[in-house]
């Protein structure tokens, strides 16, 4: 019987009408996660000044956000991989538009404090979003569409900033917190047209519900399926490996039928997150894993620290004993060009990784942005002048942002389908681990006056993170998700 994948399927039907939904529908949840992350770099300093908290409770608000950004990134992952992308969907931006309106009321700093947890444990699901979105793209332009997918973020950092701007000069912090959960509101009304990942209804023996999915987006496209049964994989494939023994890079790649039950598959049934750890740190997973694990952190710890010392940096004019927080508060128009700045540095850096990716292949993408990010933060162990600092940042911001993208792309395309939200999920958990420490790292050494090994750390952390990508054991350019 003439078979095809769901590879198959997407590769024929082109990316169209279907895809262009659920772009719209993911890219919204990315917009909601960058702008409530943004929002940090806003909230603090005025709820200091309107409830008269310490810099230590002002820093914990921060804090808080990001413990629950790492919770959630874990567990809407295994919740993806357990029961649907569409429950996390669901479930997450409810979490997120709900308690990020609430936390709007909210009587003191205690309770915000609370609130905002929990709306970190919301934005957390940020990873299935994405990996949702590539489980829906054909696997020849997968790194092309996944740049620009990015750019839902960075629309979400510029949108917070100009919201702020207006926000907080005419309104209070108060309606700022409102309006950001806005778009997790406009998610809702269209939650019931967004289709289940077909690849994630494979993996879990519902032929018959991909088939449909497959069949409405081919409607959708004016395309037709290719002839024969959708299985997992391919029939053909089959034959052949059976009787050899696999590469173990393309383990994920082994066959595996619509009714095969195999003793791993009742394993993970049984203990679910057990299971899921067991493959995720299994003989062919365990490189990769780790190797992941550690450029998130890398990578989240050089985003939010460029993000967050901008202000600092490029003015040397500044007496070294001022205080960040300080800075953030000495005049908004300054925090919010530098926002803008910092933001807008983004869009040439997914640009270059757009026409990098699908050329050169994910890990030499990754292994020179990372590189180019070390070499722009290089000369600014010595103080420079104002206009070559911000240039220098504004490079370093763009690679970084560069360089993660690719990140976020390759991740998903290294798990198969069974383990990819919960795999994609932990290091993604690890990362916030790297937003956590970074401010506490590099700005106390900037605080102390110790600006050289301030840079020297993510000069540090950076480099090792370019040597990993060079590390990772398989290159996933043109290669099938499964």
């Amino acid at each position: 019987m003439e078979t095809y994948t769901t590879d198959d399927a997407l590769t024929i039907m082109g990316f169209g009408k279907s895809q262009a939904l659920v772009l719209a529908y993911a890219g919204m949840g990315w917009v909601a996660e960058a702008m409530e992350v943004m929002l940090l770099s806003f909230l603090g300093p005025v709820v200091r000044e309107e409830w008269n908290v310490s810099p230590q409770d002002e820093s914990l608000l921060s804090s808080v956000v990001f413990a629950g950004m790492l919770i959630g990134a874990f567990t809407w992952g295994f919740i993806s991989d357990r029961y649907g992308r569409r429950t996390v969907l669901l479930l997450s931006t409810l979490l997120t538009s709900g308690l990020g309106f609430l936390s709007a009321l909210s009587p003191n700093y205690l309770c915000l404090l609370a609130l905002r947890f929990f709306v970190g444990i919301g934005v957390g699901s940020g990873h299935v979003f994405a990996s949702w979105f590539l489980e829906f793209v054909p696997a020849g332009n997968r790194g092309t569409w996944m740049v620009i997918f990015s750019f839902f973020w960075t629309t979400g950092t510029v949108l917070e900033a100009s919201l702020a701007w207006v926000v907080l000069s005419a309104l209070s912090w108060r309606w700022l917190l409102a309006l950001s959960a806005l778009p997790c509101f406009i998610l809702l009304p269209f939650f019931r047209i967004t289709p289940e990942s077909p690849r994630y209804l494979c993996a879990q023996n519902r032929m018959s519900d991909a088939t449909a999915v497959l069949e409405r987006m081919a409607n959708a496209n004016q395309a037709a399926l290719p002839q024969g049964v959708l299985t997992y994989h391919g029939e053909t494939k089959t034959d052949y490996i059976t009787h050899t023994t696999p590469d173990p890079e393309d383990e994920q790649l082994i066959p595996i039928r619509e009714k095969e039950h195999t003793v791993e598959d009742a394993i993970c049934s049984k203990y679910g997150v057990i299971a899921a750890f067991r493959k995720l740190l299994s003989h062919n997973l365990l490189r990769s894993t780790l190797l992941l694990w550690f450029v998130f952190y890398a990578s989240s710890f050089a985003y939010y620290g460029i993000a967050l010392l901008t202000s600092q940096l490029s003015d040397v004019n500044r007496s070294c004993s001022s205080d960040l927080i300080f800075e953030l508060q000495q005049k908004d128009g300054n925090l919010y060009k530098d926002t803008f700045i910092t933001s807008l540095a983004e869009a040439p850096g997914l640009i270059l990784s757009a026409l990098l990716v699908d050329w050169f292949g994910r890990k030499a993408t990754m292994c020179c942005l990372m590189f180019a990010c070390c070499a722009f933060l290089g000369p600014i162990l010595f103080h420079q002048n104002e206009l070559f600092t911000t240039t220098l940042l504004f490079g370093a911001r763009a690679c970084g942002m560069g360089g993660t993208t690719v990140l976020c792309l390759y991740a998903p395309e290294v798990y198969p389908t069974s383990i990819r939200s919960t795999g994609v999920g932990n290091a993604v958990a690890i990362g916030k681990i790297g937003g956590v420490v970074c401010p506490l790292v590099a700005v106390g050494m900037l605080r102390s006056c110790h600006q050289m090994a301030a840079v020297l750390v993510f000069e540090l952390v950076l480099f090792l993170a370019g040597v990993a990508c060079i590390l990772f054991p398989m290159e996933t350019k043109g290669r099938e998700m499964d």
